[in-house]
């Protein structure tokens, strides 16, 4: 954590509901799992029993962490929930499960996952942009997975879709202890017209 960092208590994962093909996969969420317990972070995720979701929040829980899961009834009445996470918020709709995610976490941080890991990020990325939070996102870049991220952002910039100093929401990073420091590090970005960011509520 570097100087001036504010405190992240919970930090909201966004993952697969699959594991993936590559090992490395399951090690990272584990270890995202297991870290943030460590640290006494509360892990805010989609409240799923399977895939990453379920490794993610089991290596929390094993490590003595709090783990919040957020789940539509669609996806609970298929009995994909996890029972036995610290809490459940069982919601209406997807919408209503990013908002309450949102609402949850300090920050945001993606592990490889499919479109709808992509979509939920994105949604995070886009309203802290618009100032509707100020809370950073990061993506752990597992053998590579986020790379072409790093390089769309650059393009957006480039191309004037995105202020340079609107980059500094996102972070892409293959080292977990990195992408952590850099989370809880104070917004320092516009908003998207470059007016001044507003403060954050502590």
């Amino acid at each position: 954590m570097t100087a001036g960092a504010r405190a992240v208590r919970a930090v909201a994962v966004f993952c697969g509901s699959s594991l993936g093909s590559d090992a490395a996969n399951g090690d990272a969420a584990a270890q995202v799992g297991r870290t943030l317990a460590e640290r006494d972070v509360t892990v805010v995720y989609g409240g799923g029993r399977v895939g990453l979701m379920g490794v993610v929040a089991d290596a929390a829980l094993a490590a003595g962490g709090r783990v919040v899961g957020v789940i539509p009834q669609s996806l609970h009445a298929r009995e994909l929930a996890h029972t036995g996470v610290t809490e459940l918020h069982v919601v209406e709709t997807m919408h209503e499960r990013k908002l309450r995610m949102s609402e949850l976490a300090d920050a945001f941080l993606a592990l490889p996952g499919g479109a709808g890991t992509l979509e939920e990020i994105a949604e995070q990325w886009t309203w802290a942009q618009l100032t509707i939070h100020a809370k950073r996102c990061g993506f752990l870049d597992v053998n590579g997975f986020w790379s072409p991220i790093r390089l769309m952002l650059d393009r957006m910039v480039a191309e004037g879709f995105v202020r340079p100093e609107q980059q500094d929401i996102v972070t892409v990073d293959d080292d977990l202890e990195r992408l952590l420091a850099r989370l809880a590090d104070p917004p320092g970005w516009t908003d998207k017209w470059g007016g001044v960011l507003p403060t954050p509520t502590p």
